[in-house]
């Protein structure tokens, strides 16, 4: 049985759809249904029903996936073992918030390629929080506070951010002094976050309101430049519009505590060397990153 038909199979099984598992895999969707035709008929058996919209595991094909899964990752484990010391193989699918992205964190992922010539890495820049487990993903990185789940979180760095508001919004509407007095402003969210800050030793929490959402840090930048309401932005997008004076900050009193960047990875004994030497480089770059940036000490 070949290791690519296997680990074909799975991609196709994760993704739902030939379509979809050729884009991950990064090959022809026609080499995606001859290494499904061979490993069917290798078992004698149907994994997928192919329908118009996609491919349905069938009975057969979802236990056939959980063992797929495990020899594709065994494999890699032994690679990775006979391999010179220090040295990566197989594929590392990252996803990415688009907001640090391409600047904080792509300069990165770049550094872990031209150190490991035998490693493919994909990444997918998004701000929205994708299903790692569902759409085949080996780790995140993620920005700010975490939302509860079973998914494992090991923490890289700090990230700063603050209250800002627009001239004319705290013209038009005043400025609050204290968490309290939130409640009487527009607030732009990524969803319906709580916010927190510090009042001397304690926490403080808010559950603010507002008719503006988006799930990309730089849109809620464009929208209090617009003069729409108040938002907590990390520093990082931040600070060159607090410097020009197009952003103010406000209730600086109450300063929000540092939030974190976490790699998160699916719940597992132990997590894969390359995801272990990805979040070590994280580390490593952001204990040096400089205070402006929003990012290390």
């Amino acid at each position: 049985m070949d290791i690519e038909e296997l680990r074909t199979f799975v991609e196709v099984a994760d993704a739902g759809g030939v379509t979809s598992a050729a884009r991950r895999l990064g090959v022809a969707k026609s080499i995606v249904s001859r290494r499904l035709v061979r490993l069917e008929a290798d078992l004698g058996v149907q994994l997928l029903a192919r329908t118009t919209r996609g491919a349905a595991l069938t009975e057969a094909g979802i236990t056939f996936r959980d063992y797929a899964a495990r020899v594709c990752a065994e494999i890699d484990a032994a690679r990775e073992t006979i391999l010179p010391a220090g040295d990566l193989c197989g594929r590392l699918r990252v996803a990415v918030p688009l907001s640090f992205g391409p600047t904080h964190f792509a300069p990165v992922l770049a550094d872990m390629a031209r150190r490991h010539p035998q490693l493919h890495i994909d990444t997918s820049y998004s701000d929205r929080f994708v299903d790692l487990i569902a759409e085949g993903f080996d780790c995140a990185i993620r920005v700010g506070f975490l939302q509860d789940s079973n998914l494992i979180a090991k923490r890289v760095g700090p990230i700063y951010g603050k209250l800002v508001a627009s001239p004319d919004y705290i013209k038009a509407n005043g400025s609050p002094e204290k968490p309290a007095d939130l409640a009487a402003h527009q607030a732009l969210m990524q969803g319906t976050e709580t916010w927190q800050f510090m009042d001397g030793g304690r926490i403080v929490t808010v559950h603010p309101r507002g008719r503006f959402k988006a799930d990309n840090a730089m849109a809620l930048a464009a929208a209090a430049l617009a003069g729409l309401g108040i938002a907590w932005i990390p520093d990082g997008i931040t600070h060159q519009y607090v410097a020009s004076g197009a952003l103010v900050p406000v209730m600086t009193r109450y300063p929000p505590p540092p939030a974190a960047i976490h790699v998160i990875r699916p719940p597992g004994q132990h997590p894969a060397r390359k995801v272990r030497v990805l979040t070590e480089m994280l580390i490593e770059c952001f204990e040096q990153a400089p205070q402006p940036a929003g990012f290390g000490r």
